[in-house]
Formats: structure tokens, C-alpha cells, sequence
């Protein structure tokens, strides 16, 4: 499980920082394309034409299509390489968002965005792999340094995209997506190394059942989806929660950047202290969801203005622990050659988690109130937490095909 460790693997020399570059910036990139979009969407979308259940469609196609394909482009990756997946996604997503370019058609619109969607997930889970190869021996830090430059585009994201349409709409806002997308790919191209493919092993559907039930795969996994989870309920409900005590539209956003910024300021801190070997991965999954059950929990019991800014920051500080921490442990105990769908898999549990976590607020918050909901979902976290410390070890890293 999390405590299980690859030491070979630790003990490989890692890539030259300067090296992962580009793979930050696809990093950037995707979280860039998925919130400046999706916040525009949402604050035009009316102006377009387009009733609240559309707008809420539209919102929905990027996700679902990374669901539907990150598993597979996972598997694709192990079979020709990384590289040129992530490449390929990356000039995909250029091209697909110019579709953008006539955002006032709703159809245009409707396949940019699943484009964006489908884009992204080619190039998220082979951009995991390769953290995982050329980070090796150190990799909760760069895992850390990943997951830091994705929230940096989650902050940054919704802001610029914002004075992006102000200027020109969304036409401008899809034109520089394509542009930096487009850009990233070539910088992958030139200057990112190319851990070729290794060889595969067969594994029958036993052996594929093993593995994604394995607590090794599985309490990782699980600790991502949770953390995923109280994200996507703190970005939309913590934000409608400082609106209903009367505070300002920037206020009530502001809430959202403060807790992105902070698990962007942590998880490279997180990541280092990983691999220090200080701390277990199941202590720091630990760690992490209990800091984010008390955040949910301080809001749900006290909620004031200030409250909701504290609570944003422990939120963001216990998705920064826990995201490297699962991350490095689901790397140091995957063999190479499946490295690609092992992540892939695993942020499709992500992606459940931040469809489910909203969900359970809302279902809540609707038969009660708000607070009951949030409430709801830190008891969650907490009780994840305690599966994580419970979950008994495993010793061995692979799971060995069947004969």
C-alpha cells in the first residue's frame, strides 16, 4: 500500500531539473485551458444564448471526456512512449481550441470544449508517466513541482481568462489557449527527454482486476479521488457560502485563488519532505485528509467571513500534502512498463472524485443547509482517512501476471 517502497527506484539518479520544463508547462497549460474556460463559459455564457442546463453541459464535456479516455491514452502511452503522446495532445488541444475561434456557434463551441477535453486527456496521464520515470529517486518533489504548476493555472486561469474576454471575448481567450498549447508542444518536442517504451507483460483480466483492487493501486487512489473531491465542492461551495453572508463578488471568488494558491505553495514543500524519508506516504495521506477534514469541518461549524479564508488555505495545504504523497507512492510501486495506465486509471478516480464531492454537498445542502453539507463531506475526509490508516500493507510492489 502507501508504505510499500520501491528502493531501487528511489535510489535512480532523477533528470536535471531544467529538463522538466516543458512537461510544468503542459502542466500549466491543461489546468490553464480547463478553468479560464470553464469560467467564462459560465459568466457569458447567457450572453451567447445558451439556458443555465447548457452552460451546464458545456461545463461537463471536459470532464467526461477525460473520464471516458485517460485510462486509454494511459495504456497508449506505455505501448509507444510517452513522449509522443504528450506531444500529440498537446498539438491536438492547439488545434482543436481553435474551433473556439467561432464561440458565438454553440456547436463550435460544444467541440471545442469536448476537443479541449479529449486533448488534455491524452497528455495528462502520459505527462504523470513521465514525471514518474525521469523523477525517479525523487519522485514525491517532482511530483510536487507538477502539481504545483497545475494549480498555479488553476489560480491564474480563471483571472486572465477573465481580462481575455473583457478584451476580445472568447474568440481571444480560445486564440491564446491554441497559441500556448501550441508553443508547449514544441518545447516538448525539442528539449523534454524520451524514455522509450519498455517491454510490456501480458496481463490477463485477472491480473488487471488484481492490480486496480491491490491496496497498493486502490488506498492511493482513493486518497486522491477525496482530496479531488473536497476541491471541487470547496471551489464552487465556499465561494456561494461568503455570497450568502454578504460579501463581494471578488471576495467570494478571492476564496478560490487563496486555496489554490496554497496547495501550490505547498506541494512542492510536501513532495521534498516525502522524499526525505521522514514521513511514511501513509502518514502523509494521513496528514493531509485530516488537515482537510478540519477545514470543511471549521467552515461547516463557524461560518464567518474569515473562517471561510482560513479554511481555504488549510483545504488547499491538505490537497498539496496529500497530492504527492499519493502520486510518488502509486509511482514507486507500479512497474514501468504500466506506468502510463496505472496513472491514467488513477485520475480517472480523480475525476470521479470531483464529480462526486460537489454531488454530496449539494444533495445535503439541498435537504438541509449548506453547512449540514459541507459538514457531510468533511465527515467523509475524515473517515477516508481513517480507511488510509487502517488499510492494511502491502509488501510486494509488482503484481505478477498470471500464468
Amino acid at each position: 500500500m502507501l508504505d510499500a517502497v520501491t528502493t531501487a527506484r528511489r535510489d535512480e539518479p532523477a533528470t536535471p531539473r531544467h529538463r522538466m520544463g516543458p512537461l510544468y508547462a503542459a502542466g500549466f497549460v491543461t489546468a490553464f485551458g480547463a478553468h479560464s474556460v470553464a469560467a467564462g463559459v459560465g459568466a457569458t455564457g447567457e450572453d451567447i444564448g445558451l439556458s443555465l442546463l447548457r452552460i451546464g453541459f458545456l461545463l461537463a464535456l471536459y470532464d467526461i471526456a477525460e473520464v471516458l479516455l485517460k485510462p486509454i491514452f494511459g495504456s497508449l502511452s506505455d505501448r509507444i512512449g510517452a513522449k509522443p503522446v504528450i506531444v500529440g495532445g498537446l498539438i491536438g488541444f492547439a488545434a482543436l481550441s481553435l474551433l473556439g475561434l467561432g464561440a458565438q456557434n454553440v456547436a463550435l463551441l460544444t467541440l471545442a470544449r469536448l476537443g479541449q477535453g479529449a486533448a488534455a486527456a491524452a497528455f495528462s496521464p502520459a505527462a504523470s508517466a513521465t514525471v514518474a520515470r525521469l523523477g525517479a529517486g525523487r519522485t514525491g518533489a517532482y511530483f510536487g513541482r507538477y502539481g504545483s504548476w497545475k494549480a498555479l493555472g488553476y489560480t491564474i486561469g480563471p483571472l486572465l481568462g477573465a481580462g481575455l474576454i473583457a478584451w476580445g471575448g472568447l474568440p481571444l481567450l480560445f486564440g491564446v489557449l491554441s497559441a500556448a498549447a501550441a508553443m508547449t508542444a514544441i518545447w516538448v518536442l525539442l528539449a523534454l527527454p524520451a524514455p522509450a517504451p519498455l517491454p510490456r507483460t501480458r496481463y490477463t483480466v485477472v491480473d488487471l482486476v488484481r492490480q486496480t483492487t491491490d491496496s497498493a493501486f486502490l488506498v492511493p487512489t482513493l486518497a486522491l479521488a477525496t482530496s479531488t473531491a473536497a476541491l471541487g465542492a470547496a471551489i464552487g461551495f465556499l465561494p456561494a457560502l461568503a455570497t450568502h453572508l454578504g460579501l463581494s463578488l471578488f471576495a467570494a471568488i478571492a476564496i478560490a485563488t487563496v486555496l489554490a494558491l496554497a496547495s501550490a505553495i505547498v506541494q512542492p514543500w510536501a513532495g521534498s519532505l516525502r522524499d526525505s524519508r521522514r514521513f511514511s506516504d501513509r502518514a502523509g495521506a494521513i496528514g493531509g485528509l485530516l488537515v482537510l477534514a478540519a477545514g470543511i469541518l471549521l467552515v461547516a461549524v463557524l461560518p464567518t467571513a474569515v473562517v471561510l479564508y482560513l479554511a481555504a488555505v488549510l483545504i488547499g495545504a491538505g490537497i498539496g500534502v496529500v497530492t504527492p504523497f499519493a502520486f510518488a507512492a502509486l509511482a514507486d510501486s507500479t512497474p514501468q512498463e504500466r506506468m502510463g495506465r496505472t496513472l491514467g486509471t488513477a485520475e480517472l478516480g480523480r475525476e470521479l472524485g470531483d464529480s462526486a464531492g460537489p454531488l454530496l454537498v449539494g444533495a445535503v445542502a439541498a435537504a438541509t443547509a449548506l453547512p449540514w453539507g459541507l459538514a457531510t463531506l468533511g465527515g467523509a475526509v475524515a473517515l477516508m482517512a481513517g480507511v488510509v490508516g487502517v488499510t492494511r500493507s502491502r509488501s510486494a510492489v509488482v503484481t505478477e501476471p498470471t500464468d
